[in-house]
């Protein structure tokens, strides 16, 4: 099989990711029946480089390869060449004839375009500034978990049109929902993002608005990392795109709230609302696991039809 890479939702077809999102739910049901006796990747590695911080990127990653038998090597910009001024290029080769996979949580979505490009074994985006195509595939089973396909349904996104807002817009292309694009002035995403989607993505300004009779609502912290000096002027520009528990009543009867995690309370959403029955946000970030290990065993070993 060709190598395949995974930067973004785009470099896989709709009906390679709702076979993911298929895969992902049976891996899940498999480990909670028989416990992680399915281990198709003895002697396999997954190189992991880490130029930004992260809990459940992390977590879930290294979980996945243990518990497919395989071995996931923990590696920071401090622990290899890349920090001292090695290419990416370079890297990238060394590395593919050492390991059978690549993870990069990294800042410039170009460098790790650049690594993939000399990559002879799979590379996953694990977050970039532009893009977070995993964090996607676990939003996206949660939400066909719970309430079945999402073809044709609303969703809405209420924040910065970030990296995540990126991967909404994606999202909204190859699973075909709609999706609405709620920020304050300023903060829109990419325009060639919003314009390859056409019309299944739309930009509003008013959250009451962008909420009403949505089925999935979600926000992301206000600062990303790397961001934190704008904290105060985009608490101030932020103010009223708070998701609270009165907005999600404007919503439809059976809405879901998601944020990929890690939240601020009292800022992006109201103090209370994780607490809140509509919010499976503990199963979306347990989904992280399920969700990457059907990514990995895609890359790695193809289709498995079960």
């Amino acid at each position: 099989m060709a190598t395949r890479h995974f930067l973004t939702l785009l470099d896989l077809s709709s009906d390679e990711l709702s076979y993911l999102i298929r895969r992902a739910i049976t891996i899940k049901n498999g480990l909670k029946t028989h416990g992680p006796t399915y281990t198709p990747f003895s002697n396999r590695t997954l190189a992991m480089i880490f130029e930004k911080s992260s809990t459940r990127t992390r977590v879930s990653f290294e979980t996945a390869m243990a518990q497919f038998g395989g071995h996931a090597l923990f590696l920071s910009s401090r622990d290899t060449q890349l920090g001292r001024g090695e290419p990416v290029e370079d890297t990238a080769r060394v590395l593919s004839e050492m390991v059978d996979a690549v993870m990069i949580r990294t800042f410039s979505h170009q460098g790790l375009e650049a690594f993939a490009a000399a990559s002879t074994v799979p590379v996953i985006n694990a977050l970039t500034d532009d893009y977070h195509p995993c964090q996607l595939l676990a939003d996206v089973m949660t939400w066909t978990e719970l309430r079945g396909y999402v073809r044709g349904k609303t969703a809405v996104w209420i924040g910065d049109g970030n990296n995540m807002c990126h991967s909404w817009i994606n999202a909204a292309r190859q699973f075909d929902f709609q999706l609405r694009v709620c920020c304050p002035e300023g903060y829109e995403p990419r325009q060639d993002i919003l314009d390859a989607a056409g019309d299944r993505v739309v930009v509003l300004h008013d959250p009451q608005q962008a909420a009403e009779n949505a089925d999935l609502i979600t926000t992301d912290v206000w600062a990303s990392m790397g961001q934190e000096e704008e904290q105060a002027k985009r608490e101030a520009d932020f103010a009223g795109f708070q998701v609270t528990e009165a907005l999600l009543d404007r919503a439809a009867k059976d809405v879901l709230f998601l944020h990929c995690l890690p939240a601020h309370r009292g800022e992006e959403i109201s103090e209370t609302l994780l607490d809140d029955p509509r919010a499976p946000v503990w199963q979306e970030a347990g989904n992280r696991l399920h969700a990457q290990k059907a990514l990995l065993e895609f890359l790695l070993l193809g289709r498995i039809e079960s």
